[in-house]
């Protein structure tokens, strides 16, 4: 242990423990599969049939379809349908799309929150200033592989055949790339991002190395624009991954607000979840948040409420904070996008004609199939805020 380092030996103990308890213990499929959660069946052709007053026929749709009868079962889409809850069980769980990369990454996830906060403790007790923080590591990592996550999902949209779903994601890429070039346009008076500064120290270190390899005529306002057009241009690309999580929140929000009308506390809990994002942007814009707080006007006087020195840390555990509210609040989200099928069908009962058997199994099973889709996109923008901020912490930011 004193050859390797206590980080690196309670790093490579958690990769292991990860990989061996994955199978037995998940914590992510403990989060879908803990029986909080419900699911609607899709009714069987003998049910809708019964409902709709006619009798089953007697060949099923393989033997029909062989016989040449194509014509699909038809009901009236005024029935009076009631669709079956069910808890969301492991067997539920193992076939859903992106099922096992979603286990992945939260169990990862929470191992290295583990380890960040072992590598913190250890920071504490012993002077390791001269050791490289392992946590740091493990958050950056956590960012990288979310990111990823994001790519593959995204991705998928650009296959899509209609190519609505491609619009959106570009129409986010292209409003967050001009959003991102108006940001760095904004005096640090006003933004503190911190980016003057962290320019200045990049370029004064390239400039010296430029000189040592004996570029003593490279222009530095060309290399620094070309720095601030790739910045912008990462901003929008995680725009872009953001676009359709973004919509999913938007959607699950109201419905979840809906869902909980007789609890007014987890209303109030909800608007601030949704809300959270604008307060982490007012704490970065100097004359409301760091400027205020140090000299809050008190009637004719001034008064500090938070000092300057103590303000970053504020703001980081603020951040924390609101994350891990948005995290205890991740089952109303998913119950109210499963509770789509049932939405969906009573929904149905309000239009006239009729319509195949098939289409509404279809309809009621495709919302639970991309349960661990719709859990992806609620929960990787939360650990990219949230690891971003620790990863911050552990650096001394």
């Amino acid at each position: 242990m004193a050859l390797m380092g206590v980080q690196l030996v309670v790093s490579l103990l958690a990769a292991s423990i990860m990989q061996r308890m994955a199978p037995h213990c998940s914590f992510a499929r403990w989060l879908l599969c803990n029986g909080s959660l419900y699911r609607f069946k899709h009714p069987s052709e003998g049910e809708l049939c019964a409902l709709a007053g006619k009798q089953m026929p007697k060949q099923n749709r393989k033997d029909r379809r062989q016989n040449g009868e194509n014509k699909p079962l038809t009901v009236p889409r005024d029935i009076d349908l009631h669709l079956e809850k069910t808890p969301v069980n492991v067997m539920d769980a193992l076939v859903l799309r992106f099922f096992l990369e979603y286990q992945w990454l939260v169990d990862f996830a929470v191992y290295a929150m583990g380890v960040f906060l072992f590598t913190e403790c250890y920071y504490s007790v012993v002077d390791a200033s001269k050791e490289v923080n392992i946590g740091a590591i493990w958050c950056v990592l956590t960012v990288l592989f979310g990111l990823k996550m994001l790519h593959t999902l995204m991705s998928h949209y650009f296959r899509s055949e209609e190519g609505g779903e491609r619009s959106v994601c570009l129409a986010f890429g292209f409003l967050s790339l001009l959003v991102a070039m108006l940001v760095l346009v904004v005096r640090e008076d006003y933004l503190e991002f911190g980016l003057e500064p962290g320019f200045s120290s990049l370029f004064d270190n390239l400039e010296i190395f430029a000189k040592q390899q004996g570029y003593a005529d490279w222009s530095i306002p060309v290399t620094k624009l070309t720095v601030k057009l790739s910045l912008a241009a990462v901003c929008a690309y995680v725009g872009a991954l953001l676009a359709f999580p973004g919509l999913r929140l938007a959607q699950t929000h109201l419905d979840a607000v809906q869902m909980n009308s007789d609890r007014p506390l987890i209303q109030i809990l909800l608007h601030m979840s949704f809300l959270s994002p604008v307060v982490v942007l007012v704490l970065w814009v100097k004359p409301i948040a760091r400027d205020f707080l140090d000299k809050a006007p008190m009637g004719k006087t001034s008064v500090t409420l938070v000092s300057s020195a103590a303000f970053d840390s504020v703001r980081l555990w603020t951040i924390v904070a609101l994350c891990v509210l948005r995290l205890a609040l991740t089952r109303y989200h998913l119950q109210a996008y499963l509770n789509l099928a049932q939405k969906w069908v009573e929904q149905m009962k309000k239009e006239a004609g009729r319509i195949a058997a098939i289409d509404i199994q279809r309809k009621v099973t495709r919302v639970c199939c991309y349960l661990t889709v719709v859990t992806l996109q609620y929960l990787v923008p939360v650990l990219l805020i949230l690891f971003s901020t620790l990863s911050l912490k552990a650096l001394g930011k």
